[in-house]
């Protein structure tokens, strides 16, 4: 019941105060927004036979309804769905069916994928569409009481990105997200009801997660413009000029594309509090410019849907020194294990390694997922010996901070020697020709597997040549670890979340018109 009682409490505490905005302008007080909030629930109770701990899907882009939805989901006493709108219409029926969700909020957009289900989603009842009349008449509803549920109550089932096979639910109860709330105030910031979180990454991931931090303690929810497009440096440093206390969860693509803007390097960055950063690689040359635009305003997480945002974090104070001896490895870690979370590295038969060596990482805390939605068997397998068991592969060193490897999946072992794609991608990145790069293994009859690296050159039309590219890793990684082969994209393949599917990559090495022969490296 946590989330569901912060939205009445500051309602009562703060009415006149802004809770929603849209862009720079106010779009609900926090009265107005506890009324609707109180009247859906009642509407997804009364009128639409919603009981306690039923599901209720939400599939819309970012918008104020988005938040009247889930945090009336929660005072009825529901769980809540959020699920990604950029999703394939497949995807989005394989979410509803397999959560047994009874009704979907969705927006005129998605409206037609979603109605569809009505007749072939079992469990669904109803589908209202956000913002519209029925929608304006059950928020405009008397106030229903908040539902009463417990800690360890589902209430929110976060589905993974789903990169490999079907995505899986993580069951994220009450007391899973009072504990990455309260995690945010212990390692990240301080929030006050002067502050304002800009959710300019998906309400139904990291940017939702990090809201509840905002939202307990009544600051303002910021949704962009959806008329100005993107959140580009104009719009984000006239978001600056009017929200004090600004801080969002970006991507590093986006962090990547903000400090490059010539907008943002000549804003006023006064009023911009914490940029919190995750969810892929942040690349050493990337994270430099961004230190040198925004200054140490960073907070870098590494988190899962089974334990969302809450593992391990570079606080402010990492990003800010610069002249440490080992600031350059440091930055390429995930930082030390969160306030309310175990971290160990582990061998194939769990048990702790020393220090320095690779294994996978576990993890437990109050921040770890109750289990997979309906899949019992995964759930023993990911949770086995109270640790949840990441699939990511990292070394933690003697001041505890952790480095990731790569996903296990990932790893390429190559004539018996380990190759982790990130170090090969870290090399390559530092070549001016290069703007982006993943690196993935093909089956090789005599080394076992060959690394292949998938290049986005700056200039298309003009790719750097295989020779220039082979010496910029020779400078800085092993020879063994150099590529065999180079191939040349316009894009890198990738899903909603902005990561690189690597399965895409891999299925594309069957094809040979990918590569020209002036692409391959050579064997030695």
């Amino acid at each position: 019941m946590f989330p569901a009682i912060w939205v009445e409490r500051q309602g009562r505490h703060r009415p006149s105060e802004p809770a929603i905005a849209v862009g720079e302008r106010v779009h609900a007080s926090w009265a107005l927004f506890a009324s609707r909030v109180a009247g859906l629930a009642g509407g997804l109770r009364h009128e639409l036979g919603c009981s306690p701990g039923d599901r209720v899907a939400i599939v819309m882009r970012n918008r104020p309804e988005y938040l009247e939805a889930m945090y009336g989901a929660w005072h009825a006493g529901t769980v809540a769905v959020p699920v990604n709108a950029r999703l394939h219409r497949e995807e989005l029926a394989y979410i509803i069916e397999h959560s047994g969700a009874t009704v979907a909020v969705t927006d005129p957009e998605h409206d037609d994928d979603v109605e569809a289900l009505l007749g072939s989603a079992q469990s669904l009842r109803a589908v209202v569409v956000a913002p519209g009349a029925q929608w304006e008449r059950l928020t405009a509803l008397p106030p229903d009481p908040v539902v009463s549920r417990e800690p360890d109550d589902p209430a929110w089932l976060f589905y993974t990105s789903g990169t490999t096979g079907r995505p899986k639910g993580a069951t994220l109860t009450n007391r899973n997200l009072l504990a990455a709330t309260l995690a945010y105030y212990a390692d990240i910031d301080h929030v006050g009801h002067a502050d304002a979180i800009l959710h300019a990454a998906p309400l139904s991931h990291g940017s939702g997660l990090y809201g509840l931090s905002h939202v307990a303690r009544g600051a303002v929810s910021v949704i962009p413009d959806p008329d100005a497009g993107a959140v580009e440096g104009e719009q984000f440093a006239a978001l600056l000029r009017r929200w004090p206390g600004l801080s969002l969860f970006a991507a590093p693509t986006m962090v990547k594309r903000l400090a490059g803007d010539p907008a943002v390097s000549a804003a006023n960055l006064e009023h911009l509090k914490t940029i919190v950063y995750g969810g892929a690689p942040m690349y050493a040359a990337d994270l430099e410019e961004a230190l040198d635009v925004f200054g140490p305003r960073f907070y870098q997480i590494y988190g899962q849907g089974e334990s969302p945002m809450t593992i391990t974090g570079l606080d402010k104070a990492d990003h800010a020194e610069r002249e440490h001896p080992r600031f350059s490895e440091r930055m390429q870690s995930v930082g030390p294990a969160r306030t309310n979370t175990e971290v160990m590295v582990a061998d194939d038969e769990d048990r702790e390694l020393p220090l320095g060596e690779v294994g996978e990482v576990l993890v437990r805390g109050d921040t770890v997922m109750a289990g997979y939605w309906r899949q019992p068997a995964e759930t023993a397998e990911t949770l086995r010996g109270g640790w949840l068991h990441t699939g990511d592969l990292g070394s933690l060193d003697a001041d505890g901070y952790l480095t990731l490897r790569d996903r296990s999946k990932d790893l390429i072992i190559t004539g018996g020697m380990n190759v982790y794609p990130r170090e090969v991608e870290e090399a390559l990145l530092r070549h001016p020709a290069v703007r982006a790069v993943s690196v993935v293994g093909r089956r090789d009859p005599d080394w076992g597997e060959a690394v292949v690296a998938f290049v986005v050159p700056s200039e298309p039309a003009a790719p750097p040549p295989a020779a220039e590219l082979d010496r910029t890793c020779l400078e800085r990684i092993a020879r063994y670890k150099r590529p065999k082969e180079y191939r040349f994209l316009d894009a890198l393949p990738t899903n909603n979340y902005g990561k690189v599917v690597k399965r895409e990559l891999r299925e594309r090495l069957a094809d040979p018109a990918t590569t020209s022969p002036h692409q391959q490296s050579p064997a030695n």
